[in-house]
């Protein structure tokens, strides 16, 4: 039996307080709490909950009506479906754990078996190779891996065991570290297909310890990249790389915001915030609040006050299309869980393909008899920006080509359009006293930005008690 939030003791980890006690005397009447958090995403309700079960005060600001940010929930087809993250990484146990504590452990479900197919040309698909890791092979000239990049690019990863172990190892991204070892092919042909369908960027623009923790080390240790591969993957958890909720993602924001009500903690929303330092935040109608610490979890360009930092909107905008649909032939999962596009498809569009009633369990059962659920994510920059008829005909030509399964207008029950703005790391330090949280410091996925938020929120909770004291 798992715990819930009710049951979640005060203090757990931290020293025995009640949870929304100030820790010590404010240093001013004016301050609202003893730290405002803003922004309620994912990060911003971690830190909420971490902060206020070390026993200090807490205010949530928020400037959409709702929290979640890119993980929240919406209708189609009468399915409550994920808009944004669907799964979570399983490395650490991060967001497992935090799911365990909120209640929802055994709701915890695994993608189906039969993994994710790879469109490596506009006439050619095929099981993505299983021994690896983000694509990166353990074993170079592995049949599945030659049938993808070539026996003579295999023959060039296979050079990855003659070399020094040394070599790459200063690579600061994913892309640099595998084109070292491993050749260009390997990078555009196996790792950047899974990335950007899985993270929505390319393996150059990926800090490899971010999304590949222990990596770099491993191949030190190992002295080839495909060794370093074959042991991380033997020592991770028994099961898949990553995981689900029945019910959607997006109830780990419902269970958040749940546990911080019991916890008497306010989420404003509606409430947008222009600047943020180090003792409080300037609000958009120029009003200012105050706080003990301020911990922003937004990326907004405004709100950070550091010039040249945030990409171009365009160039960092995913456009997803959720498509309901009624197909028999569907049924059968031609291309397992879905498909990922290998670079040079000429006549598709879409980056990756998910096929989330097939992928998912619990979704299979909810959506009954014939009836399936595909998501599909474009580089914004590719796709109408006002026009969803043109979207949705897109998307249903692209589905039709990757599932290799005739797709109409008339098959489709439902469609949806969800667009994200990407963040882009930036770990630069700053000296203004505030704590930053999110895809921008944190780097990309649930894990990621979920384990970040919970250190630097305890590191935080644990200076406001020690200047409580002095």
């Amino acid at each position: 039996m798992t715990g819930s939030a009710e049951n979640e003791v005060p203090g757990e980890g931290h020293d025995d307080v009640t949870p929304g006690a100030p820790m010590g005397e404010p240093e001013s009447l004016d301050h609202v709490a003893d730290c405002i958090v803003v922004g309620a995403g994912v990060a911003g309700l971690v830190a909420a909950r971490e902060l206020v079960l070390a026993g200090l005060s807490v205010i949530v600001l928020e400037a959409a009506d709702r929290a979640g940010g890119k993980v929240r929930s919406h209708v189609v087809d009468g399915l409550t479906l994920d808009a944004g993250a669907e799964s979570f990484a399983t490395r650490r146990g991060t967001v497992a754990d935090l799911v365990e504590r909120l209640g929802l452990g055994d709701d915890i479900e695994v993608p189906d078996a039969a993994g994710a197919w790879l469109q490596a040309s506009d006439t050619d698909a095929m099981p993505l190779p299983k021994a690896g890791m983000l694509g990166i092979p353990s074993v170079p000239l592995a049949a599945d891996v030659i049938r993808v990049i070539g026996l003579g690019a295999a023959l060039r990863a296979q050079l990855d065991l003659l070399l020094p172990g040394v070599i790459g190892s200063r690579e600061t991204t994913l892309g640099g570290l595998v084109r070292r070892r491993m050749g260009a092919r390997v990078v555009e042909r196996l790792v950047a297909p899974v990335t950007m369908g899985v993270h929505s960027r390319h393996p150059d623009s990926l800090d490899v310890d971010a999304v590949a923790p222990g990596l770099r080390a491993g191949l030190k240790n190992e002295e080839s990249l495909a060794s370093a591969v074959r042991v991380m993957r033997a020592a991770a958890p028994a099961g898949s790389a990553v995981s689900g909720i029945r019910g959607g993602v997006s109830r780990l924001v419902t269970a958040l915001v749940s546990a911080l009500e019991r916890f008497g903690v306010e989420v404003r929303y509606g409430t947008a915030v222009q600047g943020a330092d180090a003792a409080g935040v300037t609000l958009a109608d120029g009003s200012r609040l105050t706080a003990r610490a301020v911990v922003v979890a937004a990326p907004d360009r405004g709100l950070t006050q550091r010039e040249g930092t945030w990409p171009d909107a365009e160039e960092s905008r995913i456009a997803l299309a959720t498509l309901v649909v009624r197909s028999q032939e569907l049924d059968r999962a031609p291309r397992g869980t879905g498909v990922l596009v290998a670079e040079g498809c000429s006549t598709i569009t879409a980056k990756a393909l998910t096929h989330s009633s097939a992928k998912w369990a619990w979704l299979g059962e909810k959506a009954g008899e014939h009836r399936h659920v595909l998501r599909l994510s474009y580089d914004a920059r590719r796709v109408e920006k006002h026009d969803e008829t043109a979207f949705l005909d897109q998307a249903i030509s692209d589905a039709t080509k990757l599932l290799g399964t005739r797709l109409s207008r008339g098959d489709v029950l439902g469609f949806a359009r969800t667009d994200w703005v990407a963040g882009t790391p930036d770990r630069r330090p700053t000296d203004d006293g505030v704590t930053r949280l999110g895809e921008t410091v944190a780097g990309t996925g649930l894990a990621a930005v979920v384990g970040h938020a919970q250190r630097e929120t305890r590191a935080l909770a644990a200076r406001l008690g020690e200047d409580a004291v002095s």
